[in-house]
């Protein structure tokens, strides 16, 4: 988990699109930092961004599988101006990895790497469509990564707890979105941390009666039992 290899540099050449955001009230800790779910949030907005500006038409949607980041720099406060840059870094049969770096001015504070599975209305993976190699394929040069996540189990004496959802959890697809499911990090200690990782083996849908896991770095969201996410915080 968190392996360094996943941050690969920038591409001399390829697609890279960029977007400016600012760290709002709604993504702050009580002591002015950014949150892991608004840094989720951006990684999701900047991907959409980039997704949709291509011009590519295809009626699927796109789900996050894992996602990893560590901090490089002075970590983001209220109001500070930020520059996100992204690009497929690497893909698979169904599933890419888009790499996100977080700016302040010239100076680089965060480097995230996702890997987007591609799925259709029902959930299921489907094959990347070759507009997408054609797009996509340049920046990536050529890496192949995996689509497999590793897994983990909570220890026996771990703390336990319901973890009640909201509507306003639920994404386009009935799930629970990405952004909302990093926000149980928080019960693991404020930010900034150094390093964080989140990987979705299942999805988290409304009806589900969710338990939350915890230990001293290590999170788990279970469902009856069995695990749908896993998270690993860095500190």
């Amino acid at each position: 988990m968190l392996s360094v290899d996943e941050f690969v540099p920038v591409p001399a050449s390829g697609r890279r699109i960029t977007m400016p955001t600012t760290v709002r009230l709604s993504d702050t800790t009580p002591e002015g930092d950014w949150r892991l779910d608004g840094i989720a949030r951006v990684l999701q907005d900047v991907a959409t961004e980039d997704w949709e500006s291509t011009g590519i038409v295809i009626n699927t949607a796109w789900v996050a599988r894992r996602t990893a980041l560590r901090s490089t720099g002075t970590w983001p406060r209220l109001y500070d101006d930020l520059l996100a840059l992204t690009w497929c870094s690497g893909f698979g049969a169904a599933w890419v990895e888009r790499r996100t770096n977080i700016y302040r001015a010239d100076e680089l504070v965060l480097e995230t790497a996702t890997l987007w599975v591609q799925v259709d209305r029902r959930g299921f993976p489907i094959r990347l469509h070759p507009d997408f190699l054609t797009m996509y394929g340049e920046a990536a040069g050529g890496r192949k990564v995996s689509g497999r996540v590793p897994s983990t189990s909570p220890p026996a004496l771990a703390a336990r707890r319901p973890w009640p959802l909201r509507r306003a959890d639920l994404d386009v697809i009935g799930h629970v979105n990405n952004a909302a499911v990093w926000q149980a990090l928080a019960e693991m200690g404020p930010t900034p941390v150094r390093a964080a990782e989140v990987i979705h083996h299942g999805p988290v849908e409304f009806e589900d009666r969710v338990e939350l896991v915890t230990n001293d770095h290590e999170l788990w969201l279970l469902v009856d039992g069995e695990i749908r996410v896993a998270a690993v915080t860095v500190r």
